[in-house]
């Protein structure tokens, strides 16, 4: 399939969920109780599973892990150092900061099949083992000192952060479920990346972005320019083979989480400025990914 393509089907998903949110009686309200679903139960049970069964070899992927978490680190760092600008408002990096770093997994998990395979998706499985907990730490942070909530507590009490580590434990314990339990869990699982990605267009929103497009501009500059560049640069110096240079690429560049939105809005951020954040980095997904991919096959 042409990178061009790759996302289309994830889009038109996207936009399934932007028209039904707008133009049926699937109002607002009902996607509010579908995006806790999604974030609370079936976006952590597609993660455990998704860990459960890859198998981690560490000696064929310790490159591939350590760039995933090169690129997440240094995003974060570099999200934080704007907090330094002069005018930069606190509770908006606060709220946005999360957005230069995280990714939405969604996509993640239905484009690596597409690039590289069942292997892509089991990469794939090991770069969200290993970011997200960083992402989510990170995310948190700024959030509970400004808004003064137990740092601890909110780690501890993630649905992400639980899954991926129980996700982790289970796979190196060898843990096998019962078939009838397996193929539950399978299901729910199944579930995350359809009602996850219709969600995403159902929260579409740009107004929010007008409380500091400067500081907009830097946030997805450093999720789409930034990240993507130092990703291919670590393909090459990494040697990474062919296959996990691509899914590293494309990891990079993907869009921030949707479920950004709802962890700002629950920890007392500015919830528009976020989901301004998000609509915009859905969107420019759609040119990153295959812009950052052709930029990767130009200079092989």
């Amino acid at each position: 399939m042409s990178h061009a393509l790759l996302l289309v089907p994830d889009f038109l998903l996207i936009l399934c969920g932007f028209v039904l949110c707008r133009c049926t009686a699937l109002n607002r309200s009902v996607w509010d109780g579908v995006e806790r679903l999604v974030y609370y139960l079936l976006f952590p049970v597609l993660l455990f599973n998704s860990i459960l069964k890859s198998p981690l070899q560490p000696g064929a992927t310790l490159s591939l892990g350590l760039a995933g978490l090169t690129v997440v680190a240094s995003g974060v760092l570099l999200a934080y150092a704007l907090r330094l600008l002069p005018g930069v408002d606190p509770q908006l990096h606060a709220s946005g900061a999360q957005t230069a770093f995280r990714f939405n997994s969604f996509i993640a998990l239905a484009l690596a099949e597409r690039l590289a395979g069942p292997q892509g998706l089991a990469w794939v499985a090991l770069l969200i083992a290993l970011c997200v907990p960083l992402c989510n730490v990170a995310a948190v942070w700024p959030l509970a000192r400004h808004g003064g909530h137990g740092y601890l507590r909110e780690i501890v009490r993630n649905p992400l952060i639980l899954a991926t580590v129980s996700g982790l434990l289970a796979n190196l314990a060898g843990l096998h479920f019962p078939e009838a339990v397996a193929a539950a869990l399978q299901r729910l699982g199944l579930a995350a990346l359809p009602l996850g990605l219709m969600a995403v267009g159902a929260g579409l929103k740009l107004g929010g972005l007008k409380a500091a497009p400067g500081l907009a501009a830097a946030l997805l500059s450093i999720r789409h320019a930034l990240l993507p560049l130092l990703a291919i640069g670590l393909c090459f110096w990494l040697a990474l083979p062919p296959g996990q240079s691509l899914v590293l690429v494309s990891f990079a560049a993907l869009s921030t989480a949707p479920s950004a939105y709802v962890l700002a809005v629950r920890m007392g951020g500015n919830g528009a400025f976020v989901a301004g954040l998000v609509t915009v980095s859905t969107l420019l997904c759609a040119l990153s990914v295959p812009l950052w991919l052709a930029v990767l096959a130009a200079v092989e």
